[in-house]
């Protein structure tokens, strides 16, 4: 018979450095994204001014913002993340080709959608390990 102590410790497999590091860039995604959902559904000043440069009406603001929240729950929770990850990509690819659209600056407004889809997807790589099965960047 074994003792408790070695039982529990080789029962389950501790995360490594890698699934914290993922587990990181998805907090700051989803925290992001919900600050970003939270400032569209309370229809601050400064979304309804983007919305108007950017050729939307402002009234859109507050189904945006319950949608990008609604992403983040789902890219938040394991068992949804990747569906999550990919309509999250949607509404990154939509805010890309409308910045694209109106001529906004390229490296801070037009990639912006780029650089928070490669922490998403980067974080959900490294935190699921069935993604990275999948997905195998290694040989």
């Amino acid at each position: 018979m074994q003792p408790t102590a070695t039982l529990l410790s080789s029962s389950a497999p501790r995360p490594g450095a890698a699934a914290w590091t993922g587990r990181v860039l998805s907090a700051l995604v989803v925290v992001f994204l919900l600050f970003d959902g939270l400032i569209k559904v309370i229809g601050m000043d400064v979304v309804r001014d983007t919305l108007a440069q950017l050729g939307y009406p402002s009234d859109i603001g507050f189904g945006l913002g319950v949608m990008t929240m609604g992403i983040a729950v789902l890219y938040a929770i394991p068992r949804t993340a990747v569906l999550g990850a990919i309509l999250l990509t949607g509404l990154l690819g939509g805010a890309m080709a409308t910045h694209l659209r109106v001529g906004s600056p390229v490296f801070s407004h037009l990639l912006f959608g780029g650089y928070l889809g490669l922490l998403a997807w980067g974080g959900l790589y490294l935190r699921d390990e069935k993604l990275r099965a999948l997905l195998p960047l290694r040989r």
